[in-house]
């Protein structure tokens, strides 16, 4: 149902933000100021040892300068606790003793149509654990007691037992004053025109509830007894409550754990959920009995930034592994990701753990494949690359899954790191191949007489890549990282425009770091502020010193825009682009040692040629300038260029 603003206010005005998010964080003492309704803590959405989450009581908002989660009451019981909106709205409205507006008769009726049917999932739920402990449930105890799964692990997932009665459930629901009609909404009953009597779905079977975020059953999970049964596990029909597309098996209980660790887990099924459990690892899902889907991994990017999925690891298990990369390629987005375990070849979780034990089940998680190496690996498998046209095929096919990545700063690393990847394989591979077997009289290799020299001489490439080194890199870095936070410093507006740009901005300088980190939580709680008063604001939190230092440092660079009395639109125009070479700078750094690293491993002539262009990137970023006309003319300079 739609809720008024009116109403929605009236429910902020009663419930603070602090309330509601300070059961989920522990505030920091140091930078919380209650009195002023200022709260700061680590984030509850993403691991960090430093506060940089806030909530302002003034506002109504929470906002993280580090992950960038924010938003209201309502969106953080959503975010964090998987709620629905009108579920939020509806939980918090009764603490703030609201009534729920008036609703329109259709909302009403749908609304008691899924409050009837949670109670009839309830219903059949008792009954089903009831059954488990009856003696005709016995071969299903003994089944359950071969799969290690003590009583107290059939209790904490409240497994049940289905008889084998067509009438078993209906009878027992007919007892509780339940119609037919509410029977067969829940998924529970089959019925139908050509069906004389209406019978019970799930037989023989040991039963599996399966419930909503909230923990409600919503439908259930059947593992047939009967080997010769054709569907080994069957779920619930879709009905009002359950839609097996946004639905993950154990999600209620795994998400408090999966939040602490920002980890999860994705499995095949109800009983791989449950081996990892008894392995002491809570934090693990299952989609239920189809691929991956975009919503459920929404849902799991909600709780953790890089999920992993843990597949078998037999040609199923595997193929699955690969749909589900295909769905997640076109939703990457920085920082969220998948990653991938494979178990050994026809073992599941429950078979490595009864073989191994737990730390063999631990290690596979540990070791589990990025997305990138998961792609990489299954376009390897499925093109030789033995002529050059389907070396041209595989190039195709790596640029095709590539391209599929909407977000454009994930696409292009991802085209960076695969770039280097083909030149590692076509050095080791193609350049080698075609003259291995060949050797002259003095029974040489072709490949090492005609070796190039360099490559012979090891000392020598030892001091090629020793020379390759940009030994002035940190103080490029550090130069421009000052430039940058006194920029902003004497031009605090920046931030009213930049503040995530500035916020992003990876520093090698841990002081300079420090300083820049102390602006944006002043300024965040100081809107308006002028160079003067944040000057004041970084005195008071003990930061002078290092201020007076960096300032002194910065007077030897003769950056003019960077000065109180610079034009703003000079500032503005210098600062953008001291943040446009430093992540020039960051990214061919890391471009470089995984260059000097390739070559260690394979020193050809290809890969110092590389390792060299990315030198000679850097030294030209060292003294780049650009040419930018009007620079300077706002501030009484003629000057068109920044460094």
């Amino acid at each position: 149902m739609r809720f008024s603003d009116q109403f929605m206010e009236e429910i902020r005005n009663r419930i603070s933000v602090s309330t509601v998010v300070g059961r989920s964080v522990q505030w920091d003492r140091k930078k919380t100021n209650a009195g002023r309704g200022d709260y700061w803590a680590c984030c509850p959405f993403h691991h960090e040892k430093t506060p940089s989450f806030h909530a302002d009581d003034r506002q109504g908002r929470y906002y993280c300068f580090g992950c960038k989660s924010s938003g209201d009451i309502f969106k953080f019981l959503t975010d964090k606790q998987g709620l629905s909106f009108p579920e939020a709205v509806e939980q918090l409205a009764s603490e703030a003793n609201l009534e729920l507006p008036q609703q329109t008769p259709q909302e009403i009726e749908r609304q008691e149509v899924r409050a009837s049917l949670y109670d009839v999932m309830a219903l059949a739920q008792n009954f089903f654990v009831q059954q488990l402990q009856k003696p005709i449930a016995a071969p299903a105890r003994g089944y359950l007691s071969d799969r290690h799964l003590t009583t107290a692990t059939q209790q904490e997932f409240q497994m049940g037992f289905a008889a084998n009665d067509r009438y078993a459930l209906k009878k027992h629901l007919t007892e509780n004053k339940i119609p037919l009609e509410q029977m067969v909404a829940a998924g529970l009953v089959i019925a139908g025109p050509d069906i004389a009597v209406p019978y019970d779905r799930f037989r023989d079977r040991i039963m599996f509830p399966i419930a909503d975020p909230r923990g409600k059953v919503i439908a259930f999970g059947g593992r047939a007894m009967n080997p010769d049964t054709p569907a080994k596990y069957l779920n619930s029909p879709e009905t009002d409550l359950f839609h097996k597309s946004a639905v993950l098996y154990n999600l209620h209980k795994a998400r408090q754990s999966a939040y602490d660790q920002s980890s999860i887990i994705a499995v095949e099924g109800y009983m791989d959920v449950i081996a990892l459990a008894r392995a002491d690892i809570p934090n693990a899902v299952a989609p239920l009995g189809t691929a991956l889907t975009d919503q459920q991994l929404h849902m799991m990017w909600r709780i953790a930034p890089e999920p992993t999925l843990c597949f078998d690891g037999d040609k199923a298990g595997i193929a699955a592994a690969y749909r589900a990369l295909d769905i997640a390629l076109p939703m990457l987005k920085p920082g969220h990701s998948l990653k991938f375990a494979l178990l050994p070849d026809g073992q599941d979780p429950d078979d490595l753990l009864n073989a191994q034990g737990p730390d063999a089940l631990q290690t596979v998680l540990k070791e589990a494949a990025p997305m990138s190496d998961m792609l990489w690996q299954r376009e390897l498998e499925r093109n030789d690359r033995k002529t050059p046209e389907r070396r041209a095929q595989f190039e195709t096919a790596i640029e095709q899954s590539v391209a599929r990545i909407e977000d454009v700063k994930v696409r292009e690393h991802y085209k960076t790191s695969f770039r280097q990847r083909m030149r590692d394989l076509w050095s080791s591979t193609g350049n080698k191949a075609p003259f291995r077997k060949n050797t002259s009289q003095s029974g040489k290799s072709w490949t090492s007489r005609f070796k190039p020299q360099w490559q012979q001489q090891q000392p020598a490439s030892r001091e090629l890549l020793a020379q390759s080194r940009n030994t002035s890199l940190p103080q490029i870095l550090e130069r421009r990282e000052r430039l940058i936070v006194l920029t902003v410093i004497n031009h605090p507006s920046l931030l009213d425009e930049f503040d995530e740009l500035f916020s992003e901005l990876e520093m090698s300088s841990n002081q300079l770091d420090r300083l820049r980190r102390a602006v944006l939580d002043i300024c965040a709680l100081n809107l308006g502020l002028d160079s003067e008063g944040l000057k004041d604001h970084l005195n008071k939190c003990g930061l002078v010193g290092l201020l007076e230092k960096t300032v002194e440092q910065a007077k030897r660079l003769d950056s003019w825009f960077l000065e109180a009395d610079a034009a703003p639109d000079d500032a503005q125009t210098g600062f953008l682009h001291m943040i446009a070479l430093h992540r020039k700078t960051v990214t061919l750094e890391r471009e470089l040692k995984e260059a000097e690293r390739v070559l260690a491993i394979d020193p050809t002539e290809e890969n110092f040629s590389h390792l060299n262009e990315i030198r000679d990137q850097l030294r030209s970023t060292s003294g780049e300038e650009a040419i930018i006309e009007g620079f300077g003319e706002a501030s009484g300079r003629n000057s068109g260029s920044v460094s």
